[in-house]
């Protein structure tokens, strides 16, 4: 198993680690880092932002380094650190150039390699390999990369080894494809060498842009280190995953689902904004585990039928358009509004039009409302479902759309039910032999499963486990309640929680019932930004955005918004806007198109991993871009 329980809460052990004065992984607690955006060779202007990054509560300050010169200034962004009074380690970042890592690993505390192009120049050639032609590929990476182990034992340099889904080795894509085993093993293939020399100051990390991808690497890394007897600490983080609310719910389902299984010694959550405003929401994705060992017990799941590597989605009866093949559905929580008026559903994707009497529905509309006891007095869009607790719906049954809500004992006692769709809300305790026998026989049954656990994803991990164990392939709705919580800390909790059963194929619909968290569209917002962060329902574009740093040729936060503005509205597409080549064809790979700095003020961009343009004036490039789009039959006219 890659965790200590599926039920209990608790850290994964790993080693310590010292990084500096910083301890990673053992029994310290979860480490917050990020990396500076400005030039390395900048001196005051990398040593101004470390500090604005440290004074946030940035623990590891990581610097690119893509060259020896800028390897060798480390030396005076240090001094001038040390001069100003701050001893927080730092971290150089390689890709590439060894020699560079090798200057590097004598000034600061750790050197980052990234396994897919240390020795490694990526062709994107599908190579057949033998096991003596692959063995021979073997020797040559550890001749290379022999020289950086010694010198960072000889100075006491940690490393992490950090792999990239996009920028896998030409030889791991060719054994392995794009896959967590192919990324788990490109790391493998460096800390067997580590060990070799009995060099153990190592971090590792898998990070995709892909939030399932992300997962099941750390997952499939852990449960390889388990078999081979290691435990090295474990660094987070989705890559490229963004900005804005987009940014911060991708990197809560990716970093958020490991940290609720207790995996995770370090983390970084990877914005396309600037590096401080990283640092809160790394804070609070981390201060919720602070206590969370202490949570009420959640029974032993013996037989853990899930896939953790690879996503299948759980077998479900259809009902209505719920389970089945449909997409999850959104279910908006009205019960606690006090006056309801065609106005209201503004917020949530319904657009009304007195002049015309008609309503215009965007693709963030959400599929039913839960209104309680409440009731409406006006037609709603015919592609909005009405939930109603249930004596109050007996009173509007034969209303368009109308379906009760029911607790258990309600569902178990009654007979007077829809003939169509009833909802029926249930925790873990509820969850009878009973209970599951009904639902086995009732094909209008959906749940809305809930927890007051503090350890909640667990417990509705198990009451799902416990339905597919017992056949039951009744659609689940997974609801959540949160209150008083700004909406910052909405988004990256219902994104870890009910995300992280999600990326398991877990799920039909999804509720968050917000008290006091923020407006009506924020929350319905979130509930859309979930579901395309897990990939199991696509509603908008989708923007695989890096996070500036170093390298980046031009104003990415600019391009990113530019880019936006003129592309929001083509549903489904995945555009990657990347600063350097580093960060290209290679870190983009889920992406429709790129858009790839490749020089001081030239774009190339690309169809999928192919180039298409090269050298393209910025200014431009944003028209050739969408010239691109149109002439691949990708492009729609906005409404």
């Amino acid at each position: 198993m890659y965790c200590n329980s599926l039920t209990q809460y608790q850290r994964f052990k790993t080693r310590e680690v010292k990084v500096g004065n910083i301890g990673i992984g053992g029994n310290n607690p979860i480490r917050i880092q990020s990396m500076t955006t400005t030039d390395t060779m900048d001196t005051i202007a990398t040593v101004e932002q470390s500090i604005r990054m440290i004074d946030a509560g940035c623990e590891i300050v990581r610097i690119t380094a893509p060259s020896i010169k800028e390897a060798e200034n480390l030396a005076n962004i240090k001094a001038e650190l040390l001069k100003r009074g701050y001893t927080t380690p730092l971290v150089a970042d390689i890709h590439f150039t060894p020699n560079a890592a090798e200057v590097a690993a004598r000034i600061v505390e750790k050197v980052r390699i990234n396994p897919g192009n240390y020795a490694d120049k990526k062709k994107f050639e599908n190579i057949e390999y033998t096991d003596e032609t692959y063995q021979a590929e073997l020797a040559r990476l550890r001749e290379r990369f022999i020289p950086l182990i010694k010198i960072c034992k000889a100075h006491g340099t940690a490393m992490r080894i950090g792999t990239n889904h996009g920028s896998l080795s030409d030889r791991i894509m060719s054994r392995y494809g794009d896959t967590p085993t192919g990324m788990v093993e490109s790391a493998m293939e460096f800390l067997r060498i580590c060990r070799e020399f009995d060099y153990h100051d190592i971090v590792l990390s898998m990070k995709a842009s892909n939030t399932l991808v992300v997962v099941q690497a750390y997952r499939l890394l852990v449960e390889t280190m388990i078999a081979e007897g290691m435990n090295y600490p474990l660094h987070l983080g989705v890559t490229e995953a963004g900005d804005g609310e987009d940014g911060r719910i991708k990197s809560a389902v990716g970093i958020g689902t490991l940290l609720e299984d207790g995996l995770g010694d370090t983390i970084r959550v990877s914005l396309t904004e600037e590096p401080e405003f990283e640092i809160p929401v790394a804070q609070e994705l981390v201060a919720r585990y602070k206590n969370r060992s202490q949570h009420e017990p959640i029974e032993n799941i013996e037989n853990y039928c899930l896939t953790p590597f690879e996503y299948n989605k759980r077998k479900t009866n259809e009902v209505l358009n719920f389970g089945g093949s449909n997409v999850p559905r959104v279910v908006t929580d009205f019960c606690m509004k006090e006056k309801i008026t065609p106005a209201s559903f503004f917020a949530l994707g319904y657009q009304y039009s007195l002049p015309l009497d008609k309503w215009n529905i965007t693709e963030l509309a959400c599929d039913y409302i839960f209104l309680g006891d409440k009731t409406i007095d006006f037609e709603v869009p015919g592609t909005l479902g009405l939930i109603y607790n249930y004596k109050t719906w007996l009173t509007v049954r034969n209303n368009f759309n109308s379906y009760p809500f029911l607790d258990s004992k309600q569902y178990l006692n009654t007979s007077d039910l829809s003939n169509k769709l009833n909802i029926v809300y249930v925790t873990l305790p509820d969850l009878t032999q009973e209970l599951v026998a009904k639902l086995k026989t009732d094909s209008t049954a959906v749940l809305m499963i809930d927890t007051y656990n503090t350890h909640g994803m667990a417990e509705q991990r198990k009451l799902f486990i416990d339905l597919i164990n017992n056949d039951c392939k009744t659609p689940v709705i997974i609801g959540r309640a949160y209150g008083d919580l700004t909406p910052e800390q909405l988004q990256l909790h219902a994104s870890t929680d009910i995300g992280a059963l999600l990326v398991d194929g877990l799920g039909d619909g999804i509720f968050i019932a917000a008290e006091n968290c923020g407006s009506d569209k924020m929350v319905n917002d979130t509930a859309f930004g979930i579901l395309q962060a897990t990939r199991t329902r696509i509603s908008k574009t989708e923007y695989i955005s890096c996070p500036s740093c170093g390298r980046t040729l031009f104003d990415l936060q600019e391009t990113t918004a530019k880019i936006r503005a003129v592309t929001a509205h083509l549903k489904g597409l995945k555009i990657g806007i990347m600063g350097c080549i580093v960060n290209g064809p290679g870190e983009m790979a889920d992406a429709d198109y790129g858009y790839v700095g490749t020089g001081i003020g030239k774009i190339t961009l690309y169809k999928e991993k192919e180039v298409v343009k090269r050298n393209v004036p910025e200014q431009e490039a944003v028209n050739e871009l969408i010239n691109l789009i149109k002439e691949n039959g990708d492009w729609v006219e906005k409404e």
